[in-house]
């Protein structure tokens, strides 16, 4: 059982979990709002807070987050000028001033630099290299845990197939259905397996809301992967009613061979020169499909030709006889042979005959037949024609002088 399905949906979920649960950028965060109250009395001097900012800032620049930086007041708006290397030490900086007592409104116009350092850089990565690795090493008996639960399941997913088998074996139940059982079997137990190693290896994420995400994002992924759910359809379809098994020979457009395997999605057909065709069961399903073998019998015709000078009865009787004389024939009384019409060198016979299903039955049968009709009529002296025809001219005299003047000539 492949659970490629299963595996995707569930790889779905997570990534659309972990999409929801990321926090959320600020909003308007340069958006400078004004305070949501102001105060009229006992407010702080703006040489006050002008200091306790330069303090906090003058620390800033010590760690080398800020630079050059210059704070101005008046009536409790403050001015920041400055520079910085991130956006984020810039943002700080304004959140700074507008989290002091008595400020009314901020004016950031610190610059972010845009040079580039190449130090601080390898400093980040190495920083979020760390930060993954001691996450991974966190997080490992928890992935490990689910590693052996995807082990289980898939213990699980054979061995209960390999029980469902057993149970409709004996109950005699056609092979494309048993399979359709087993292989719908697998996918849930490999969902429920799935889902419970997801949950283990993720602890904020439970059944329910994995549930609810794929019902929010069915329809996209429905929309996304059309031809994927088309064929998975169209494969159940096909297992459930389908007239055609393992086994048998069919035949879609230019497509002729046995059937070897149907699976969800797709069905193996192994062409009759041998090499192995692996058919969507959309196409099989909305084409016309021509189930060779679906009854143990096919009736083959040829066309067999006699001279105008041979007796039309007698041809026929000799005929009819080689046939029957021919082990792959079935069915004796079944022969057909009937004088079918004025050819233009012969009068030709529709022969009929009843033989096995398959491809190769149908040569064989062929081979047996068209040789034993060619033996029996050449022991009677009934001639099989070849095209042949007769000239005649208008004026004989004209065919003398040919014959006159080439005979001149040699």
């Amino acid at each position: 059982m492949r659970p490629t399905l299963a595996i995707f949906l569930v790889v779905t979920i997570c990534l659309t979990i972990q999409a929801q649960d990321a926090p959320d950028s600020e909003a308007g965060s340069g958006d400078n709002e004004p305070a949501d109250f102001v105060a009229v009395d006992d407010v702080a001097d703006d040489a006050v807070i002008r200091e306790r900012l330069i303090r906090i800032y003058t620390a800033a620049v010590t760690a080398g987050w800020l630079t050059d930086m210059e704070v101005t007041l008046d009536s409790g708006i403050v001015t920041l000028r400055g520079g910085t290397d991130t956006q984020e030490h810039r943002q700080w900086a304004e959140n700074v001033a507008r989290k002091t007592k008595d400020v009314v409104a901020v004016i950031n116009e610190i610059s972010v630099s845009s040079d580039v350092d190449l130090e601080s850089t390898k400093k980040v990565v190495a920083n979020s290299l760390d930060s993954l690795w001691t996450d991974f090493l966190k997080r490992s008996p928890l992935l490990i845990a689910a590693l052996v639960l995807l082990v289980i399941t898939s213990l699980l997913a054979k061995s209960i197939g390999w029980t469902i088998h057993r149970l409709l074996d004996k109950r005699g139940m056609r092979t494309s259905l048993k399979d359709l059982i087993y292989q719908l079997t697998s996918i849930a137990i490999w969902i429920v397996g799935l889902l419970a190693a997801t949950v283990v290896a993720f602890p904020g994420m439970t059944p329910s809301k994995a549930l609810t995400v794929l019902g929010l994002g069915s329809v996209a992924i429905g929309f996304a992967f059309k031809d994927i759910f088309e064929n998975f359809f169209a494969g159940i379809l096909i297992l459930w009613r389908y007239p055609f098994d393992r086994g048998d020979f069919i035949s879609c457009d230019e497509l002729v061979g046995e059937v070897k395997e149907i699976t969800i999605r797709n069905t193996l057909i192994r062409r009759l020169d041998g090499e192995l065709a692996v058919v969507p069961n959309a196409k099989l399903f909305k084409n016309n499909v021509d189930v060779l073998t679906s009854q143990p019998q096919r009736r083959v015709r040829i066309i067999c030709g006699i001279a105008y000078g041979e007796d039309v009865d007698e041809s026929r009787e000799v005929i009819r006889g080689a046939i029957r004389s021919c082990e792959s024939v079935q069915g004796k009384r079944t022969v057909e042979v009937f004088a079918q019409e004025f050819a233009s060198s012969s009068v030709n016979f529709e022969v009929a005959w009843w033989t096995g299903s398959k491809p190769i039955d149908i040569r064989r049968s062929r081979d047996e037949v068209v040789a034993a009709i060619k033996r029996d009529l050449d022991a009677a002296n009934i001639e099989i024609p070849f095209p042949y025809r007769t000239l005649t001219f208008k004026d004989p005299s004209a065919i003398e002088t040919v014959r006159r003047n080439d005979a001149e000539t040699d």
